[in-house]
């Protein structure tokens, strides 16, 4: 089965990349490594800890490790050693720390609250607007970047029925319908926003939401209602699609008088209010 979803989760304010793989969560190994073992290397740690391992007794753990896509520090996706809960828990027990036990719970609790997900679809998008919430966005805000998840997703899953599935295609199709839609691709925008390896969307504005959900689903709606197939064809939807949300942005601007696209990103905003508390 494919890969699918790439989150962060959170333990102790340290983040831990994962991905929905064959129905189950797989961690990044370096990640559980750099937690576990505070080391400042935490890949030449695995390295080393990954030979030992071999030798002792050729552990499950190592031979078991996946290599996976995951987001790096510059924002692409590489491969990452990953491995899924019970893989975990092994390379718990083969590194003292004191952190071993609350990592544990930790990940049962990852666990648990996943099948609960599953069972009721409603709990992951409650947990993803308290994690939105705690980081101090506000209640307007989060429902649109919410929505606009759901129409991201939609809209990807019509590629994937109509043959298009690779990551460098949906990079592709998703550049498209934001130059169109802005004039600029994702990695640009990042660049314009002063942005590394964060996510482009979470810190976006209310209206730049409105517009980049709006090209995605008109790009949505022509890729069904012309039945488009194969990744040129649907490459013509996103194209278009994404114009029509590129006038409406250039409309609203002639309105407004001012440009909808903005430098001002969640982290100087954040900067710019404990700067006012201080005040």
């Amino acid at each position: 089965m494919k890969t699918t979803t790439t989150q962060l989760s959170v333990f102790e304010d340290r983040h831990i990349r994962k991905i929905w793989h064959n129905n189950e969560w797989y961690f990044s190994v370096v990640d559980i490594v750099g937690i576990l073992s505070e080391s400042k290397d935490p890949r030449n740690y695995w390295k080393v800890l990954k030979f030992r391992l071999i030798e002792e007794s050729g552990n499950e753990t190592v031979t078991n490790c996946n290599q996976l896509k995951l987001p790096a520090e510059d924002g692409k996706l590489r491969e990452t050693d990953c491995v899924n809960t019970e893989g975990a828990f092994r390379i718990v027990q083969s590194i003292p720390s004191p952190k071993a036990e609350p990592f544990k719970l930790w990940l049962a609790k990852i666990g648990y609250e996943r099948v609960q997900e599953i069972e009721n679809p409603e709990l992951a998008q409650k947990r993803m607007k308290e994690l939105y919430k705690a980081k101090g966005y506000s209640e307007i805000w989060i429902e649109k970047r919410v929505r606009g998840i759901a129409i991201r997703d939609e809209l990807t899953g019509e590629w994937k029925k109509r043959d298009v599935g690779t990551e460098k295609e949906f990079a592709i199709l998703t550049a498209e319908i934001s130059k169109a839609t802005f004039g600029m691709t994702p990695h640009e925008y990042k660049d314009f926003k002063g942005l590394k390896k964060e996510n482009l969307r979470d810190h976006m504005n209310d209206l730049e939401l409105i517009f980049t959900m709006l090209g995605e689903r008109v790009s949505t709606e022509i890729t069904r209602a012309e039945d488009k197939q194969g990744f040129t064809e649907v490459e013509d939807a996103a194209k278009r699609g994404g114009k029509i949300a590129g006038n409406a942005r250039i409309e609203t601007e002639k309105e407004l008088g001012r440009p909808i696209t903005s430098t001002e990103n969640y982290l100087s905003e954040k900067k710019k209010q404990l700067e006012d508390k201080i005040k």
